[in-house]
């Protein structure tokens, strides 16, 4: 096992392998710096080969959600100082393997938290409001007409909102939640500060509660060992069958076969999902329902947000091939 160097010379640390295209705000600054940038145009990740020798003299490398840091990807990067991930997530990459070779991780908090939000209560109007099933039938061409009784919706005035991971994301979406009259409940770890409680009116409540009182479930807890298939049939079955599931979390947070049961069952009202289980493969069972609203993983998808994001990715690699403080680490899991 190759750990990373204490000091590099300046031709190592100049060298940034870029693993797949981002916004160009992030690939100017790497270059505005000084730093040597090997790009991929590729909007997919590279193959072994390609990887193998893109990284070889590589001391900082910039990374996607697609891009899986391990040990291979470690061996074939003997320089390397920094993984620079373009996410806020980060459960592609083995932060601990990455920790015992002297590589730091970074990733891109903060400046997604606005437009994945604003997607979440997207997601949940649609499914709320059956907007995906009436945009089918318009454009199908099926004849039809105004009825009283037409594609009846449920209102959100009122309704209790409950959000699993009460962070920046996840209390963004409780701002927005109000605005449409929504109470708000919410799980977290540990309780949230007082006044931002206070102005929300959101309760703290634990996990099996939240599920069998909220009508709508919004998850925005990170994907870990613990909070894998954290939405399973359990969980499910305690929901409410007028209740809602929406994700744009990660996928395996939610056990996907179960909720196709649960939906088959009647035991929930509906779901809509940005992220999925073993994506970009979706559930044969999700994908021809009414009742489900499907996207591609678009939570962070604007122009602002994405270059925001490839810029502040930027920003860690240049300060710590300068020799400073990333500018927001990843920390390594507790031993």
């Amino acid at each position: 096992m190759t750990s990373a160097p204490d000091a590099a010379s300046p031709a190592e640390t100049s060298r940034v392998a870029v693993l797949q295209r981002i916004p160009e705000v992030g690939i100017r600054r790497l270059r505005d710096a000084g730093l040597h940038v090997d790009a991929s145009e590729r909007e997919a990740p590279l193959d072994a080969s390609e990887r193998a020798a893109v990284l070889a003299d590589a001391t900082a490398a910039v990374t996607l959600l697609t891009d899986r840091v391990d040990d291979a990807f470690l061996d074939e990067a003997p320089h390397l100082r920094i993984v620079a991930n373009v996410a806020v997530g980060f459960d592609n990459v083995d932060v601990a393997a990455c920790a015992a070779r002297g590589v730091v991780v970074t990733n891109t908090p903060g400046v997604l938290t606005d437009a994945t939000a604003d997607l979440t209560l997207a997601l949940l109007l649609a499914v709320t409001r059956r907007v995906g099933e009436g945009e089918r039938l318009i454009r199908s061409g099926a004849p039809w007409s105004w009825g009283m009784f037409m594609m009846l919706g449920r209102g959100l005035r009122d309704r209790r909102l409950g959000i699993v991971g009460m962070g920046a994301i996840g209390t963004a979406v409780a701002e927005r939640a109000r605005a449409f009259g929504m109470r708000v409940a919410y799980h977290n770890r540990s309780a949230v500060d007082a006044e931002v409680a206070d102005r929300l009116g959101a309760e703290r409540l634990d996990l099996d509660e939240l599920f069998a009182t909220s009508d709508v479930v919004s998850l925005h807890c990170p994907h870990t060992p613990e909070t894998h298939h954290l939405v399973d049939a359990r969980r499910l079955a305690s929901m409410r069958d007028d209740a809602y599931l929406v994700n744009t979390a990660r996928g395996p947070v939610v056990d996907e076969a179960a909720l196709v049961a649960a939906l088959d069952g009647g035991q929930i009202a509906g779901a809509a999902l940005d992220v999925y289980e073993n994506e970009p493969e979706v559930h044969p069972g999700l994908v021809d329902r009414d009742d489900v609203v499907l996207l591609p993983h678009l939570g962070s998808a604007t122009i602002e947000t994405r270059d925001a994001m490839s810029d502040l990715a930027a920003r860690n690699v240049v300060a710590v091939l300068a020799g400073e403080r990333p500018i927001t680490p990843v920390a390594p899991p507790a031993t």
